[in-house]
């Protein structure tokens, strides 16, 4: 019999995160922060590879500041200007806006780096993080509500060791990615009227390496079942690791016709095999293999807490529709949640406690709902390949115009005052309908 282990002391806790990605280990820090007991859970051990883009937009980077991360540059974080953005013959290079609520740089750094770096922190504010640890299920109670989650040990390579453990926790954080097995075990499945999107990446060698600015190609040709060339709704990217190799990799949205239906690491050779051959990207500098993961878009799995279970990151589908980034969403996510649970915890009864627990709900939707509404009709309109062709056609000549956009789907705007184009962005983001 494999040997189990209860709810004893050191498998108790205030809160319980599954997942120490960038929102679970963001969450687990803050609440730690605030006093309570924190238990962190993760399947894998630090550090540990992950499919990314590697990119921060300085959204991202404000959240690192708010948290306490130093990101000096002599400790391995390149910053870059802004973005440089190729197609339609053209090339345009934008730096990121200068607001006084966002930093004017962005960052990159390996997610293998970067969560070693995050889980880390929270252990260094209190969040005890026990590694390989594969919560497979939910423990419940008879009113259905989550009282904890049980998990089986896990050797170096993912295998079950046989030891199976219980813990409790009056709140679980569901931090564990898109597919969400602890939500799917809570009965939250993911709601199929919401977009999704695929990347796939890799690492090269390259004289690239140390790129002041992130690279945006929006023009990523397939073939339909004709035969005939078909624009994806998406863009490549190429990003300077700084170590001797760059980031790249391209996102597509499932919003065209040829989702599905495309292989996108063929898609990816085709366009790397049109760069200079200077920038040594090819099948000898490649270093590993082409790796793909599924972007939740938009909020696609709600509600964001209910019986006991929140949900941040990739979980509930915080990844921003406009440019797929979900590093940001996830790190504020996860400051948020530990804000309404330490609001919650102070509270001296179970009803009390529940009642602000769900003001979560609320909470995320007044951030990001009307934003990620907006991004979902932007993801719908760019699925035709009509209406990308010209948008790169028409859209890159104006710089002007460019520009704004950027900050659009960064979503760096400054949220009081600022500019006519700020106060725009914002005033329709709060006026649509969070769904």
């Amino acid at each position: 019999m494999p040997e189990a282990t209860g709810a004893t002391p050191d498998h108790q806790a205030d809160v319980i995160v599954v997942g120490a990605g960038p929102g679970g280990s963001a969450a687990a820090a803050y609440l730690a922060m605030a006093g309570l007991d924190v238990l962190l859970l993760e399947k894998t051990s630090f550090p540990r590879e992950k499919v990314c883009g590697d990119g921060l937009t300085p959204r991202a980077v404000k959240e690192l500041i708010t948290l306490g991360v130093p990101t000096p540059e002599d400790d391995g974080w390149i910053r870059n200007k802004g973005l440089r953005i190729i197609g339609g013959g053209m090339r345009l290079q934008l730096d990121w806006p200068d607001l006084t609520s966002f930093p004017p740089y962005g960052l990159v750094r390996t997610r293998q780096d970067f969560d070693d770096i995050l889980a880390k922190h929270a252990v260094k504010h209190g969040a005890r993080l026990r590694e390989r640890t594969n919560v497979t299920g939910a423990t419940r109670d008879a009113q259905g509500r989550i009282t904890g989650v049980t998990a089986k040990d896990v050797d170096e390579n993912g295998r079950a060791t046989g030891t199976t453990s219980t813990f409790s926790a009056p709140l679980v954080i569901a931090a564990d990615g898109n597919s969400s097995r602890l939500s799917l075990a809570m009965g939250r499945e993911k709601r199929e009227d919401r977009p999704m999107g695929v990347a796939v990446r890799t690492y090269y060698t390259s004289p690239r390496h140390d790129d002041d600015y992130l690279e945006s190609w929006l023009e990523l040709w397939s073939k339909d079942d004709q035969g005939k060339d078909v624009l994806l709704p998406g863009y490549g990217w190429i990003f300077g690791v700084g170590d001797g190799t760059s980031n790249v990799g391209l996102g597509i949205l499932n919003t065209s016709s040829a989702f599905g239906k495309t292989d996108y690491k063929e898609v990816m050779r085709r366009w790397v095999a049109t760069m200079p051959d200077e920038w040594t990207y090819n099948d000898q500098t490649m270093v590993g293999t082409i790796r793909g993961a599924a972007l939740p878009m938009g909020f696609n799995r709600q509600p964001h807490y209910a019986d006991g279970l929140l949900l941040v990151g990739d979980s509930g589908g915080m990844v921003n529709p406009f440019n797929g980034e979900g590093i940001a969403y996830a790190m504020e996510s996860g400051r948020l949640a530990a804000e309404v649970a330490a609001q919650a915890f102070a509270r001296g009864d179970d009803a009390g406690r529940e009642r602000v627990l769900l003001g979560y709900n609320g909470v995320m939707k007044d951030a990001l709902g009307g934003y990620f509404t907006l991004g979902r009709g932007f993801a719908k309109v760019i699925g035709n390949p009509d209406v990308m062709r010209l948008a790169v056609k028409y859209g890159l000549p104006r710089e002007t115009m460019m520009r704004y956009l950027l900050k659009v789907m960064a979503n760096l705007s400054e949220p009081h005052g600022g500019s006519a184009g700020d106060r725009l962005l914002n005033a329709m983001s709060r006026i649509t309908p969070a769904a």
